[in-house]
């Protein structure tokens, strides 16, 4: 297949398959930090092994965490729509990825030395609020590279199957892991269980898996031009500029606007979908602490299946469609999981949820890829990260909660709800029009 570049014109050199490929391989790659370091390895180590039942500070290892993620995540609202501005007006997109990529791929060398007692704590703070700092700004980067890897044509496709790379990598990264170093007594190389190394072990080999795999774009997707000599301006003077464009986007195209805001809501249900995922099937539904990995590897195929096969159907019936399905989906399957009984309808319903999650989060990032003024795009996704991350607090509070007031199985109203208000903002949303996307690109 060969396909002209959406971000420039018509005469441009053609986009192969085998730059989709490498482009989404960086998806694969940092898989190594979502799957891995935040979600089902080291995460729980830090909470389980170098915590335990101490309260550091009078506090458990969960609210020290929560805190530094919530100080990571106030950092990122403010500083990535400016990274993603000067990078597009420098020119500097991928020089931008390379260099936050190389700061997660230390970040995870680092977590070699956090050993399993209480007073490295601090140290594991540190690292997982750089670290995923560190993975949202070189996300930006990434994500703004999506139209130089397709076209409005083929822009829904090429964005499912980048997350479904992403999935399918924290698949066999998951597996290799937990039979290479965690499931038996004496791992590779030698590595134990004394002092957690067998945990240190795989945040090194996760940070290898992520040079290793995440490198293929920067030599395959070329650079962007800079942008015009007006928007390259000094760090303070990027932060007036960013005010600008956000009232001229406002005043020029509220309709992009009015979806950061949905999206932002959504978002933050489906990042809860997954974050109090293993919780919930342990402490509501049965599930053995054992199995919640091998739940974890299911629930990354289904969310990948789910990305790959409705990213095509997208690219006939549009971004809004699947958006609204899967949203759909998820508030059904949320609500059929409030009332249902033990771990094989756990199973079923979860997985579910999963296989309308991927849909959601692909579908997203290439519907604003098809309303991002062209040459703007870095930016435009900087702002996505930021709004996601002003409602990051909704779901994860609205499931406390209800589950303070009732009981851990009624905080799914909360992340119910917050897909819910999502779904009800997408609906003011206007689909964009492929037609005008491609005029737009090339007025």
């Amino acid at each position: 297949m060969v396909v002209t570049t959406a971000t420039e014109e018509p005469t441009a050199v053609p986009v192969a398959r085998w730059r989709v490929l490498a482009w989404s391989m960086w998806d694969w790659g940092s898989s190594s930090w979502n799957a891995v370091i935040v979600s089902f390895v080291f995460g729980p180590y830090v909470v389980r092994g170098v915590v335990g039942d101490a309260r550091p500070g009078g506090f458990t290892a969960n609210t020290w965490i929560g805190l530094s993620t919530a100080v990571a995540g106030l950092l990122i609202a403010l500083v990535a729509p400016v990274t993603g501005q000067r990078s597009d007006a420098g020119g500097h997109r991928r020089r931008n990825l390379a260099i936050w990529s190389v700061f997660v791929f230390v970040v995870m060398l680092a977590m070699s030395g956090v050993r399993d007692e209480p007073s490295y704590l601090w140290l594991a703070l540190v690292l997982l609020a750089a670290g995923g700092i560190f993975n949202e700004f070189a996300g930006v980067s990434y994500n703004a590279m999506l139209p130089q890897v397709s076209t409005p044509a083929t822009v829904g496709r090429v964005s499912g199957f980048g997350w479904s790379m992403g999935y399918f990598g924290g698949i066999f990264l998951l597996l290799i892991c937990y039979y290479g170093f965690i499931a038996p007594e004496v791992g590779w190389f030698g590595v134990t269980g004394d002092g957690g190394l067998e945990i240190r072990a795989v945040a090194v080999f996760s940070a290898v898996w992520f040079l290793c795999f995440g490198s293929a774009v920067f030599f395959a997707v070329p650079e962007v031009p800079p942008g015009p000599a007006q928007r390259r301006v000094g760090l303070l003077d990027s932060y007036r500029l960013l005010v600008r464009d956000v009232r001229g986007l406002w005043r020029r195209d509220p309709n992009a606007v009015r979806f950061l805001i949905a999206s932002a809501l959504y978002r933050d249900g489906l990042a809860a979908v997954f974050s109090f995922g293993a919780i919930l099937a342990v402490s509501v539904y049965g599930m053995a602490q054992s199995t919640v990995l091998v739940f974890g590897v299911a629930a990354n195929v289904v969310a990948a299946l789910g990305a790959l096969v409705l990213g095509r159907v997208e690219d006939v019936v549009g971004p809004k469609r699947i958006i609204m399905v899967s949203l759909l989906g998820l508030v059904v399957a949320c609500v059929v999981l409030l009332f249902v009984r033990g771990t094989p309808l756990f199973w079923v319903f979860g997985l579910a949820l999963c296989l309308f999650v991927g849909p959601a989060q692909a579908s997203s990032r290439s519907f604003l890829a098809r309303v991002a003024p062209k040459g703007r795009e870095g930016e435009m996704f900087g702002l996505y990260t930021t709004t996601g991350r002003a409602a990051s607090f909704l779901a994860p509070g609205l499931f406390a909660l209800f589950s303070a007031l009732f009981s851990d199985r009624v905080g799914i109203v909360g992340i119910a709800l917050v897909l819910a208000a999502g779904a009800l903002a997408m609906t003011r949303v206007i689909p964009p029009r492929a037609a005008e996307h491609n005029a737009a690109l090339v007025s």
